[in-house]
């Protein structure tokens, strides 16, 4: 299966190990859950697919590298202690608590949460003398006399054994005692969380043209060429702040982290031309609506390469403003509901005290993404400014922000219908438009923003190019997303 299914395994895996009666008992019995193991190749997002569950779920994480452990530090340090038995005292060899199930109580007495992932990364690369132990914890889920918490349950991943030398098969005896989830690397479903995390077009571009450069592994003679997932969301990172900063990106760059010659400097040459795309076609004045005869004129007559760098040039100045848009609601969202709660006589200061708990308690845990950093930080600043003020003056400041909000989203649909047209004007219903139309369907935020605020072009296109499915789809996410942000 793909990231995007593993995920959802993972999802609907801790929410029935969480299930309860009406009694209070797990109707899986935390000795019968299985911990999951996540199979698959190295940089593909299994560590991320764990934050993100536990994210949305609100449960807390605690996350280790178990090849980082050695048998003592995983199953703690003897100890002598004095014990009888029957008339007789004696000196009995013990163990202290697992550093690994200290750090769940830990987390659960700073955070208060009872409920929570243990991830155990690596478990197929431990020493030989930490072996006997892991098997016992994956059967019973102890480290010595020590035990998981119930409530939290375990999951663990690694690596096939062409992957790492130092991963070895598990016996069937072992392989029994596990949930075990294979997954493997699929662009389309790591396109969809690409455009969340403002991957750079440029490589999205890329990889769509050339899919056999999305994640390779060969031995060769020269050694060990590479390409993961992971190496192109890190390359389009740095990408971004090199940009942002002025700095070249360039073909000794992109070889640090795309470790196969080849791909790197294919990715390297394409770079340079899409860069030089963004000042030949003059994106800003196409997404006003601008009207440029010669710039249409090329774009018509461009191979293929071109325009599809100049479809993510387009798609990426547009897919920006709808996630600052989208990033927005999901602001006002958070803030009327803490206001309602200020309306309803609770002081704005235990308002501020209690959300920013709430904050930190996750923030410790290292489960938020930088968008729900972001949305927690604005939503604080917004309070702690008008903390002292009257409510009157409160929701004056709420109001003006949804106004600003709706103004953006007002600009962001006319560059929206622009792109829509000028791709329809000059390559009709080619595969330029089909892409462009598809690629607003499947992105989180475009296919929110789409729902709420609508977009004709849009519409008009899915409907000619048989796109009901999908539009369907996106009515039911935004419908579903959506909250009126109003302060009654």
């Amino acid at each position: 299966m793909n990231i995007a299914e593993a995920r959802e395994q993972l999802t609907n895996t801790i929410r029935a190990y969480s299930a309860k009666d009406r009694y209070g008992n797990y109707l899986i019995s935390p000795e019968e859950q299985r911990p999951l193991f996540l199979m698959g190749p190295p940089g593909i997002g299994k560590t991320a697919i764990v934050r993100q569950s536990a994210e949305e779920l609100g449960i807390g994480l605690v996350s280790y590298s178990i090849t980082h452990h050695t048998r003592q530090s995983a199953l703690g340090l003897p100890k002598i202690v004095h014990k009888t038995y029957g008339d007789i005292e004696y000196d009995v060899s013990e163990y202290t608590m697992s550093e690994i199930i200290s750090s769940v109580y830990d987390v659960m007495s700073e955070t208060g949460l009872k409920e929570g992932i243990l991830f155990l990364d690596e478990v197929n690369c431990v020493s030989e003398t930490l072996t006997p132990s892991m098997l016992q914890f994956l059967q019973f889920k102890t480290f010595g006399k020590h035990r998981v918490p119930d409530g939290w349950i375990v999951v663990t991943a690694g690596n096939p054994v062409e992957f790492n030398r130092n991963a070895r098969e598990f016996d069937i005896v072992t392989w029994d005692r596990l949930k075990r989830v294979n997954i493997e690397a699929d662009f389309e479903a790591w396109k969809a969380y690409a455009y969340t995390q403002d991957v750079h077009p440029a490589v999205i571009t890329y990889l769509e043209a050339r899919k056999g450069s999305f994640c390779r592994y060969e031995n060769t003679a020269d050694g060990k060429r590479y390409v993961t997932p992971r190496s192109w969301s890190d390359l389009s990172r740095i990408i971004r702040v090199y940009e942002s900063e002025g700095l070249p990106v360039d073909g000794r760059l992109i070889s640090q982290y795309i470790q196969d010659a080849e791909t790197a400097a294919d990715f390297a040459s394409y770079y340079e031309l899409y860069d030089k795309y963004r000042s030949d076609y003059r994106i800003h004045d196409i997404l006003a609506g601008r009207q440029d005869e010669e710039i249409e004129a090329r774009a018509k007559a461009a191979p293929f390469d071109e325009r599809l760098s100049l479809s993510g040039l387009l798609l990426d100045n547009v897919l920006s403003d709808i996630a600052a848009v989208i990033r927005t609601e999901d602001i006002v969202t958070e803030l009327v509901k803490l206001l309602r709660r200020v309306k309803a006589g609770e002081a704005a200061a235990d308002v501020i005290s209690s959300e920013e708990q709430l904050y930190q308690r996750f923030r410790r845990m290292g489960v938020l993404s930088h968008d729900a950093v972001s949305k927690y930080e604005a939503v604080l600043d917004f309070l702690k400014k008008n903390e002292t003020a009257d409510f009157g003056d409160i929701k004056a400041g709420y109001d003006s922000m949804v106004a600003d909000m709706k103004a953006s989203a007002a600009d962001t649909g006319v560059k929206l219908e622009n792109m829509l047209n000028f791709a329809e004007k000059v390559w009709g219903e080619g595969q330029e438009l089909v892409i462009l139309i598809t690629e607003l369907t499947i992105g989180t935020y475009s296919s929110r923003f789409i729902a709420r605020y609508g977009s004709d072009a849009y519409y008009k296109n899915n409907d000619t190019l048989k796109l009901y499915e999908r539009n369907l789809e996106i009515k039911r996410k935004g419908e579903a997303l959506w909250q009126q942000n109003t302060i009654s």
